[in-house]
């Protein structure tokens, strides 16, 4: 049985913001439901065990989910919040006396060698632009825009009667970007706000207003919002108003992939 597991739903700052004191941070400080590290999740199938993004927190969703090796890393796109624990996961390597795999597009691979060149004594960079399997699952990249952030990949992952995407990072998709979201059974977005205020030229993720625009364009069967920031309160869902389909994912969220 093929499972998929949200080890963090948080945005960029993750939630409790350090300076801040509003609701949703006051909660999270208490260990409750709003407690949110960097986006991330575990796909467990017959190919083992594969991470997709190892930021900052990626030790401490290791030691929630009692796990103490892994061999695969997917990683989305070369900003902190997802590839800050790359050097924490490096090290778990060489205590192991292994290399891990880390899969990302060419140009991602190029700059996670800019920032952690050292990184390659444990770590293996293997460039998949043009897709790669793991267990029974096709995975193929493709780059959508991340606004002000410049540009991020997401990741289909189909096998028969099954078609799933992963997009932590993304806005204002083009029709040519939005095509890998037609006929899927599930579709895991990232959507900061509720409804952001902020000056459209400074953005770089839907709101959850705007996602739920693109889920009646696309129509997936099952969503799940995530990459939260601490303007979402899971405690208080149903202010939202979401459709059925739409949920908002919370960290240790299990889902099964059939």
């Amino acid at each position: 049985m093929d499972r998929l597991t949200f080890l963090g739903t948080g945005d960029s700052m993750g939630v409790p913001r350090v300076y801040c004191d509003c609701e949703v941070c006051t909660e999270a400080r208490t260990g409750g439901l709003n407690r949110r590290t960097r986006s991330s999740v575990l796909l467990e199938c017959g190919g083992g065990q594969m991470i997709i993004d190892c930021g900052p927190t990626w030790g401490s969703q290791m030691e929630r989910m009692r796990m103490r090796d892994l061999d695969h890393l997917l990683i989305t796109h070369a900003h902190y919040d997802h590839i800050g624990g790359l050097p924490e996961y490096a090290d778990l390597c060489r205590w192991r006396r292994k290399k891990g795999h880390v899969y990302a597009p060419a140009e991602v691979l190029q700059s996670l060698h800019g920032f952690f060149p050292w990184l390659e004594n444990q770590l293996v960079y293997q460039e998949v632009d043009d897709g790669f399997s793991f267990g029974e699952w096709r995975i193929f990249p493709w780059r959508v825009c991340h606004g002000r952030n410049g540009f991020s990949y997401a990741y289909h992952f189909s096998k028969p009667g099954y078609q799933w995407v992963y997009c932590p990072d993304s806005i204002r998709l083009s029709p040519e970007e939005k095509r890998p979201l037609e006929n899927l059974q599930l579709l895991i977005l990232g959507t900061n706000f509720y409804k952001e205020e902020a000056d459209p030229d400074t953005r770089s993720v839907y709101d959850i207003v705007e996602a739920l625009q693109l889920v009646e364009e696309m129509n997936p069967e099952r969503v799940f919002f995530t990459h939260l920031s601490h303007g979402i309160d899971l405690n208080e869902s149903e202010r939202y108003e979401l459709p059925e389909r739409c949920k908002l994912a919370h960290e240790g969220l299990r889902l099964v992939l059939c």
